[in-house]
């Protein structure tokens, strides 16, 4: 059993701890703070929103097949995705 002698010198080791000095900051500066005023922007008439129709699938084939066709009787350089992106490009534009 241990027992506590309160007589009996403990040694502990003491751990030395050094003060941080805070940076003193600079005082702030009282600026004489203007607001500007804002105008809000004139409005014109309200846009009415566009709803974009996107052309069919088949559409798109039939001009897709035209632009192929013309494109080997003018002995022209492409593939099929070239194609069919100038078609969905000629649709959507009107």
């Amino acid at each position: 059993m241990l027992s506590f002698n309160s007589n009996s010198p403990i040694k502990m080791s003491a751990k030395k701890t050094t003060k941080k000095k805070a940076a003193k900051k600079a005082p702030a500066k009282k600026a004489a703070a203007k607001k500007a005023v804002k105008t809000p922007a004139k409005k014109g008439p309200a846009k009415k929103a566009v709803k974009k129709v996107l052309p069919s699938t088949e559409a798109i084939t039939k001009a897709a097949y035209m632009i192929y066709k013309s494109r080997l009787e003018r002995g022209l350089p492409g593939d099929h995705a070239t194609d069919w992106l100038e078609a969905e490009r000629s649709l959507t534009k009107g």
